[in-house]
């Protein structure tokens, strides 16, 4: 027999008509304990009577007394503050300085000159991050725009801003909750908490209290009889009392807690740091060995303060600021075409740098869209294929798929679509026999509903329509089979049922699906591929080990009956027959593994930080081939600080994880000296975001307080996203170690080189204008090109750079004291021959050209740090070259054209002179590709690095 209980599993409070007079005093908008207490209480507390709502008078009263129902705008820096601080580094420092000492001695050109150039790399950062911020203000749409509330009596759609302390909101399957709110009715009800709890699942919801054991808060995982901000009902009706607003619901709590967090330096800006104080002591020792030099000769005052500017000058890489900040930016437009929208320049260069990364499991390693895996029907296995909510897919009997054991109902990896009879779509062909009317209950005892737009309905349901549909049931079933009745989903009894009419042969179905063990002790038959069958020992044998295997592999495991009866008023459900049982999960994207298998070949670690359980997690993470152990929230809750950190390079999966647990393990990866990349999308992942070196929001799941947090926002939400950023990251930290090596070997050499002359008693060969000349001009443009060189062939087989290697560690200031000493030498010997063969004019231009074209074959010599200097990889680069052919004419310009030879003080050069000046430049690249070849006969390969 069965009974019809429209109302199981809802609560009302007795219905009153009497509204609350807006003269009443102005509750307390705090209610923290309303989860504790009984619906009627909370209404009496914040005076308002459920039937009929606020007044608007009383609303508008409350909404001035506690302000909008939004979430605080972080303190941000004033625009100017902002663009100070692209001055905040040690580099920066040295060229003002530079800037400052020169229009001191009246070398205005050159201040200007650096002035200029430190203002555009300024501005080029400070634009970067405007442009993100603009980006991500596009993706705020977390919060709910309008809510159905009941004011005045009446029902109203109201902007969601203006809801206040006091209000009856009405919510239905679907819709997003505006505020925390204290459920004063709850008709099957289940909210979707993922974002604020992690939990992947839906939470049954009841207007009953929360029973606390202590004085203790309840975990607000554990507080069903409350609805929470961000969060959505994914199934049945509710109506909630607004008890918190803005940012005094949970997810304020949390952004408030985020506004005081403090951010770790990247490694880019750690090292760009270091580099400035380096170079700010090589200025140093130069200018102080020089004044030396100069003042023990006798020199003049006013010849060793020229002088010393110039070799300030020469020390000093003023272009360097600028071209950094270029290859940031367009590293950062590169990643924004692919996905990725990064809020600070460094973030793309810090990913690169990353060790580890701690990704969230739902939505971001899968695709947040439950799938049914594996079926068991009329007595068989099944095999079911296709992703998420896609109809598209096949229900392949096991032991046709691959030659299977007919048992195995394993999900594999991959499906290969072979010519069988199934592997078209089941609803497109005939279906195996006894497989839909199997799977019927699923499709009829269901809220779901699958539109355009998306799911309407709970994951799960929604999971069980699409899998009918793959087994054939027809999309218009429901309405030739309408519902009569219904016993609605109650967790304590684990179950659902409905009841339909069959109009055909005058009878009542019902329809139940639930709990496995449930659905056993209500069933007195199961349905096998002969029919209809008492469920015997043996039977209930084959059913529960089909569904023990589904449970060991992860799958959340439902199983479905019928049973048809005569009755109209059905009164009981028992005597049901088992149809089938289906194992579902929230499957890996389709590009997951494949993008975690080339970071693990990187050198990278990808740990899953999880709410789910620790079953379905493992399951995922052995698909996704993520290893190491399985760790529960209870676990590390019982770990010291030292335990974890023994332990957590060891650990592949956390599950059950709290919000706190997220940023332990971040600072426990951190305190092993790993750089760590947190991905993440709820609120409850925020905290660990900020935690993290580089914090990854998803910009289509992610809440605001997330993407507040993060230094980059995914558009695609997708786990491949992040791994193409490794790779663009590591490829532009290549290319700023590569230009940094370019420019500075120029500063090297023109310090040897006045230094050398002034050992040697001769005069300056180059003037400050002129190495200006070629520390902004003649090096800018190539080293630019060398910031966007194409990524090495290896840049993803390697692992990760370690996290305290120096920009300049030992091997790179070998390479750049060879190439400068080489360049030095070069220029020395063409100016004494020169000047030995011509006069001192003519010396000193072919000295500036050869130091000049040394930078072309220079340029060519750094592109890589191992392998042969000369090859096909040169011919990469297609803007290297015409950068380099644009240095070269600018060259002839500077000394050839009489204008430009009153302000660079040279003068014409024979074609026999440009012939000496380009021959002794090319010995910078003749000489490193000599070096290497040497080294690598001699066993010694040159570097860990390989070419383009």
């Amino acid at each position: 027999m069965f009974e019809q209980q429209s109302t199981a599993g809802s609560h009302t409070l007795p219905e009153q008509t009497t509204a609350v007079s807006h003269a009443l005093p102005v509750p307390t908008p705090s209610q923290p304990d309303a989860y504790r207490r009984d619906a009627a209480d909370v209404a009496d507390s914040l005076a308002v009577v459920p039937a009929t709502g606020l007044t608007t008078a009383d609303a508008e009263q409350r909404a001035v007394a506690w302000g909008a129902n939004e979430l605080a705008e972080p303190v941000r820096r004033p625009q100017w503050l902002r663009l100070l601080d692209q001055f905040r580094s040690w580099l920066i420092g040295i060229l003002l300085a530079a800037a400052v000492v020169a229009g001191l001695i009246g070398e205005i050109k050159d201040a200007l000159v650096i002035t200029v150039v430190l203002f555009i790399n300024a501005t080029i950062g400070y634009l970067q991050e405007r442009r993100a911020e603009r980006s991500l203000e596009a993706l705020r749409q977390m919060l709910v725009p309008t809510a159905r509330v009941r004011r005045d009596g009446q029902v109203k759609v109201i902007p969601a801003g203006i809801l206040v302390p006091g209000d009856v909101v009405l919510l239905e399957a679907g819709d997003r909750v505006p505020a925390d709110g204290r459920l004063v009715v709850a008709e099957s009800a289940e909210a979707a908490e993922a974002a604020l709890t992690g939990e992947s699942q839906p939470v049954a919801k009841t207007t009953a209290p929360t029973e606390a054991g202590g004085a203790e808060p309840v975990p607000v995982a554990e507080r069903t009889g409350m609805l929470f901000m961000n969060t959505a009902l994914t199934r049945g009706r509710a109506e909630m009392i607004v008890t918190a607003t803005g940012m005094r619901t949970e997810v304020g709590a949390i952004a408030e807690a985020l506004r005081t967090g403090a951010e770790p330096p990247s490694p880019l800006q750690v090292q760009m740091d270091s580099l400035g104080r380096r170079l700010a002591l090589v200025s140093g020792i130069a200018v102080a060995a020089y004044a030396l030099v100069a003042l023990l000769r006798g020199e003049e005052l006013a010849d060793l303060a020229l002088r010393a500017v110039a070799l300030a000058v020469a020390a000093i890489p003023e272009g360097l600021p600028a071209v950094l900040a270029l290859t940031l930016a367009l590293g950062v437009h590169r990643m924004a075409r692919r996905g990725a929208i990064v809020k600070r320049l460094a973030s793309v260069e810090a990913l690169g740098s990353a060790t580890v990364v701690c990704s969230d499991k739902t939505g971001t390693l899968t695709l947040n869209e439950m799938t049914t895996r594996a079926l068991w029907a009329a007595g068989r296995a099944y095999e079911v294929t296709g992703e998420g909510y896609d109809t598209a897919g096949t229900v392949r009997p096991a032991d046709e798929c691959h030659g299977r054991d007919p048992h195995d109902t394993a999900p594999h990896d991959t499906v290969t679509r072979d010519a069988t009879p199934y592997d078209v779509p089941a609803h497109d062909a005939a279906a195996p026999p006894g497989l839909r009317d199997a799977v019927l209950p699923f499709a009829l005892c269901n809220d779901a509903r699958i539109t355009p737009a998306g799911v309407i309905g709970d994951p799960t349901e929604a999971a069980l329509v699409v899998l009918a549909a793959k087994a054939g049931v027809n999309a218009g079933l429901r309405e030739r089979m309408p519902r009569t009745g219904e016993i609605p989903f109650d967790p304590a009894a684990k179950y659902m049922a409905t009841f339909h009419t069959d109009a055909e042969h005058g009878r009542v179905r019902v329809h139940a699906k639930g709990a496995v063990d449930v659905l056993l002790e209500r069933c007195t038959h199961v349905l096998t591929e002969k029919g209809r069958v008492p469920l015997d020992a043996e039977r209930r044998r084959e059913v529960t080990d089909a569904a023990r295997w589904m449970g060991g592999q992860g799958l959340r495991v439902l199983g479905a009956a019928t049973a048809t009866t005569g009755l109209p008023n059905p009164r009981e459900v028992t005597g049901l027959t088992l149809t089938a049982i289906a194992g579902i999960a929230d499957p890996p994207r389709p590009q997951a593994r494949d993008a975690v298998a080339l970071a693990q070949a990187a050198g990278v670690t990808v740990k899953m930080i999880t709410g789910d359980h620790a079953d379905t997690a493992a399951a995922i993470a052995r698909e996704l081939g993520i290893t190491g152990d399985v760790v529960s929230g209870a676990e590390l809750a019982r770990m010291n600080e030292q335990e974890l950190a023994d332990r957590v390079e060891d650990i592949g999966v956390f599950a059950r994880v709290a919000p706190e647990h997220k940023v332990t393990i971040v600072r426990a990866l951190s305190h092993k000296g790993h750089i760590v990349a947190m991905t993440g999308d709820g609120v409850n992942d925020a905290a660990a975001l900020r935690a993290a070196h580089i914090g990854v929001a998803m910009g289509i799941t992610g809440t605001d307080v997330a993407k507040e947090a993060a230094d980059m926002v995914l558009t695609d939400d997708d786990f491949s996203t992040i791994v193409r950023a490794v790779r663009e990251g590591r490829s532009i930290y290549d290319n700023i170690v590569t230009f940094v090596r370019f420019q500075l070997s120029t500063n090297i050499g023109a310090i040897l080189t006045l230094l050398a002359t002034v050992l040697a008693g001769l005069p300056a060969p180059m003037s400050a204008i002129q190495l200006l000349w070629v520390n902004i001009i003649m090096d800018g443009p190539p080293a630019m090109a060398l910031g966007i060189d194409p990524p090495r062939d290896n840049v993803m087989r390697r692992p990760p750079r370690p996290p305290g290697e120096r920009i300049l560690n030992a091997r790179r200031l070998a390479a750049i004291t060879r190439s400068g000493a080489v360049m030095a030498a070069g220029t020395l010997a063409v100016f004494a021959g020169a000047r030995h063969l011509t006069d001192t004019t003519i010396a000193a231009t072919m000295a500036f050209t050869t130091f000049v074209l040394f930078q072309l074959f220079n340029a060519l010599a750094a592109r890589s740090e191992d392998g042969p200097v000369l090859g096909r990889h040169q011919l990469h680069n297609r803007t290297l070259w015409i950068c380099l052919g644009t240095v070269l004419a600018l060259q002839v310009v500077a000394v050839q054209v009489p204008m430009a030879q009153g302000v660079f003080d040279t003068v014409s050069l024979s074609l026999a002179q440009w012939a000496i000046c380009l021959a002794t430049a090319s010995t910078v690249l003749l000489t490193e590709h000599a070096w290497r070849a040497g080294r690598t006969w001699l066993g010694h390969p040159v570097g860990a690095t390989h070419g383009r």
